[in-house]
């Protein structure tokens, strides 16, 4: 009955909002996740940007119907007092609802054996012009393609990491560890750390693991104040070589995307290596293990060192296309500063996201990432379906008068150097940056 209820109000939910004592709301009914959030299969973090808070959509948006049955034994005997459902929150459900109903989300299409096949294709072509042939061309030829083919391959491995690829979980994570820790050199784990908290705290100047690439990079002023990141525990200092660094980062951000994968490398290893919780570790560096074995032995197949420099230089400049669409889709979208907020979801999405307009026969280039704002909304979502619903999304950001940002590939790289350029006239402020200037400084930046 109603008055055997017990109820809390949400000022009582946000005290349990750190580890060892994390609520959350999903529904109206409070839960006490303390305990399980070390085993939560998407790592802690998600749950502890969230505690203390109703995480209904972003619970809705990330779990299948299957995992409600297991909410009950977390249940406090609470209830959220004057628990209401904004507009549109209650829009956003019913279409996850259909989506469910039309069994969309189980509904994986060919995408992803086409592109397996594919990536198949392109590592036997790889192999192939390195072991078998000595002409320069043909090693350039096969460098360009192993960039395509990493590319192809990263797209996979993130695709199984939502767990969209394969019918169940133990295959995706099989995927997972030989697209990305195999083939590529990059921790699943690694990317499950990062990218979880990405799609939580979207485009969150602080939480938000996507944003915070500091002394290299700054999307907007406000990381000028030495913010300290949630997510890494330490101040993402804006120091004097920051400050030359980002004063100049519309000019660098090319040069940088092209040697990017290095650094995915580097966090690999920190990460594998630190002391830190990894989900399944010993089989990621087994992964690492794998990659760092057959990529130096091919490229030491090679003729000389000319080839050698070349191969893995071009390499990895074609994978910078990978990495400068990653920036596009959100480096020029709107920030903020602070935890999200369970109660904003849809909007949160919506203000951190960028499209790219392209015509359907380049979804397999993009690996259906140019659909950004859809598949933040529907992570489930296999990538066959988000061209489908992008039209219901744009229907229902109208309806609410949210942003729905789409641009082709050309505009977006556009508006993302207009936004690194602000952003570093700004660095080289010395009201806005508080680093005092001196004559180095005077000499290195009086040309703009």
């Amino acid at each position: 009955m109603e008055c055997d209820k017990k109820y809390i109000t949400i000022q009582q939910l946000e005290q349990h909002n750190k580890a060892g004592d994390l609520w959350i709301s999903i529904n109206g009914k409070v839960y006490n996740v303390s305990d399980w959030s070390k085993y939560h299969p998407g790592g802690e973090t998600p749950l502890l940007n969230l505690a203390g808070k109703d995480v209904t959509d972003a619970f809705t948006a990330y779990h299948p119907t299957t995992a409600w049955q297991y909410l009950n034994k977390f249940f406090t005997g609470y209830r959220l007092k004057d628990y209401e459902v904004s507009e549109v929150s209650k829009d956003y459900r019913n279409i996850i609802h259909e989506f469910t109903k039309a069994g969309m989300f189980e509904n994986k299409g060919h995408t992803a054996v086409f592109t397996l096949t594919s990536v198949a294709a392109m590592f036997g072509f790889v192999f192939y012009g390195v072991l078998c042939c000595n002409s320069l061309w043909v090693h350039l030829c096969s460098a360009m393609v192993l960039g395509m083919a990493w590319i192809q391959s990263a797209y996979i491995g993130h695709d199984s990491g939502h767990y969209i690829v394969m019918s169940g979980h133990g295959w995706n994570k099989f995927v997972q560890l030989i697209t990305g820790n195999c083939l590529t050199g990059i921790s699943i784990a690694w990317w499950k750390w990062t990218h979880n908290a990405h799609h939580i705290a979207c485009n969150s100047l602080d939480y938000d693991p996507d944003l915070q690439h500091i002394p290299v990079f700054a999307v907007s002023s406000r990381l000028f104040n030495s913010v300290t990141s949630s997510f890494y525990g330490r101040k993402l200092e804006f120091d004097y070589m920051a400050r030359i660094l980002i004063s100049y980062q519309h000019w660098t951000f090319y040069p940088i995307m092209c040697v990017a994968r290095v650094n995915l490398y580097i966090q690999t290893l920190l990460l594998l290596f630190s002391k830190r919780q990894v989900q399944d570790r010993t089989l990621n560096i087994m992964g690492i293990i794998v990659f760092w074995t057959w990529f130096p032995l091919l490229v030491s197949w090679l003729p000389n060192w000319s080839h050698r420099v070349m191969f893995v230089l071009t390499s990895f400049v074609v994978t910078s296309i990978q990495h400068v669409q990653f920036c596009l889709n959100h480096f020029s979208a709107n920030v903020y500063v602070g935890p999200p907020n369970g109660n904003d979801w849809f909007e949160k999405q919506t203000n951190g996201t960028l499209d790219i307009s392209c015509s359907p026969w380049m979804d397999w280039f993009f690996g259906g990432l140019q659909f950004q704002l859809e598949h933040h909304l529907f992570p489930r979502l296999p990538r066959c379906h988000l061209r489908q619903v992008a039209p219901l999304v744009r229907d229902l950001c109208n309806k609410h008068n949210l942003p729905y940002n789409s641009l082709s590939f050309w505009e977006a790289n556009e508006l993302t150097i207009r936004t690194l350029k602000m952003a570093a006239m700004e660095a080289r402020d010395v009201n806005n940056s508080g680093v005092s200037k001196n004559l180095l400084w005077e000499a290195v930046t009086i040309h703009g």
